[in-house]
């Protein structure tokens, strides 16, 4: 198979080839941190953790990077709100920023930059950009010279006149075109910043990534990514500049994912429809989160609302509800989670890995994932003494295969039994007693005796538990 990416430069899938031989150097936009992320910065970690994941697991050494804007307008308004230092404000959220991913399974980037550890290679670009006619000082202010590069526009499909014609920003006579874009900030009163060539002041947004990434990875890295609203104008401007500094491409593969949406509306501060990442995890277990996020295509909206993540967090129990099923049958879940991490697979693995490698096509790779938990529990039931030996062969298979889909989709981390234990103290149930009703439902069903069955729901029912049977088990949940 040949791992293929939609890359947003040329609106076209392309076989992956890094430029260096087994290497990746990839590089995502990480947040401003000025407030906690929400639901929508989630899904852009949690796809590219997916993405670092699946590449290292094809074998490649990938370099890692994802920035923090830890100096920006909103951090500086944030701070004097509070009455507080802006370096304050971005550490509080960077600390809450970790604790949230932490709590996502989201794996940390080798590298993590800030703005504010690389002003010695920021000021060095911009130095750099003005000795070639690229940009040019106004009053202690830095402007990148939108006409010099021929290529602007490229990435968004935009074309410098149309947007002349059309543009809606603010004026400032300083400026030689209107969509000249500031690389240094002059300073004003009560801001932080650092000396440079050009007075006090501090660096604009753009240029700190084109920085960060030339000093960290090269001047040309395979993959960067983010939500699709960076591409214009941040992604844009990033090519800019970079390349008109260095004569030589930016990026190779450029990767956007797609909006959440919250109820079917856009997530907007105007609506007050910000969904929080710490008020979810108040609500949903974290690796439901994980399911529901990579339930469709990273490119396309995602619609968070209630019924959705209900469905999730229905299909995570549903997995460790098979999980203590083998554990209890066989005891070997640790010897199967190990045996993962090698070479060997089967046809569902595989399966996996035709969606991951249609441009990370997660869909497909959740579909997979879920069709193992069917055959595992198909064979766990159709086992018996004469086959027992085959049965068993073919469901550590098919663990082996779950597992491998888990290790890259960032779920299944947790010890079942702990997992139920857990749901029984965030309930107020006795989970123990729920599940020895559920496992003597079975039983007793299996034996075709329906009314003792029956007698089982309504025990459960009084106890205010609900019920659902499904082709990977049953699976409970409080009533509402």
């Amino acid at each position: 198979m040949a791992l293929r990416i939609y890359n947003t430069l040329s609106g076209q899938k392309e076989e992956f080839q890094p430029i260096e031989e087994g290497e990746v150097k990839m590089y995502v936009c990480g947040p401003t941190v000025y407030d906690s992320s929400h639901i929508g910065h989630a899904r852009s970690v949690i796809f590219f953790d997916v993405v670092y994941r699946y590449l290292k697991g094809l074998g490649l050494d990938v370099t890692y990077a994802r920035n923090f804007t830890d100096i920006d307008d909103k951090i500086i308004n944030r701070a004097e709100q509070l009455g507080v230092t802006a370096k304050a404000v971005a550490e509080k959220y960077m600390d809450e920023f970790h604790r949230d991913m932490d709590a996502l399974h989201v794996k940390r980037p080798d590298l993590a930059p800030l703005a504010t550890e690389h002003i010695d290679d920021i000021i060095a670009l911009i130095s750099r950009l003005i000795d070639k006619g690229k940009a040019y000082p106004v009053d202690g202010d830095v402007y990148f010279r939108v006409t010099s590069f021929d290529g602007y526009g490229k990435l968004s499909g935009r074309k410098l006149e149309d947007m002349e014609a059309g543009a809606r920003i603010e004026v400032d006579d300083r400026k030689e075109n209107p969509f000249d874009f500031a690389l240094w900030k002059a300073q004003k009163p009560g801001e932080p910043a650092w000396e440079s060539p050009w007075g006090m002041g501090r660096p604009g947004w753009h240029i700190e990534c084109s920085a960060m990434s030339s000093r960290l990875l090269g001047e040309t890295i395979d993959i960067h990514g983010g939500g699709k609203d960076l591409i214009f104008p941040h992604h844009e401007n990033e090519i800019a500049q970079s390349e008109a500094a260095f004569d030589a491409p930016f990026v190779k593969y450029w990767m956007h994912n797609g909006f959440v949406n919250i109820n079917a509306e856009k997530m907007s501060k105007s609506l007050g429809n910000t969904t929080m990442i710490k008020d979810v995890l108040k609500a949903y277990h974290p690796e439901a989160v994980r399911l529901f996020l990579l339930s469709n295509h990273y490119r396309s909206p995602i619609d968070y609302n209630e019924q959705a993540m209900k469905e999730a967090a229905g299909n995570l129990d549903k997995l460790y509800a098979l999980l203590r099923r083998v554990s209890d049958e066989f005891g070997n879940l640790s010897i199967l989670r190990l045996q993962s991490f090698n070479n060997k697979f089967g046809d569902l693995f595989r399966e996996f890995c035709e969606g991951m490698e249609d441009d990370f096509n997660s869909a497909r790779g959740t579909a997979a994932l879920f069709e193992a938990l069917r055959a595992t529990n198909r064979a766990i039931d159709e086992m018996t003494d004469e086959n027992a030996f085959e049965s068993k062969i073919e469901i550590d298979g098919l663990m082996v295969d779950l597992f491998k889909m888990a290790n890259i989709l960032g779920v299944l981390n947790e010890n079942p039994y702990e997992y139920f234990d857990a749901k029984k103290d965030k309930a107020g149930v006795d989970a123990t007693r729920v599940e020895a009703l559920i496992q003597e439902r079975a039983e007793v069903r299996k034996a075709k005796n329906f009314q003792r069955a029956d007698e089982i729901r309504e025990e459960l029912t009084a106890m205010g538990v609900a019920i659902e049977d499904g082709a990977g088990g049953t699976t409970w949940k409080v009533m509402d």
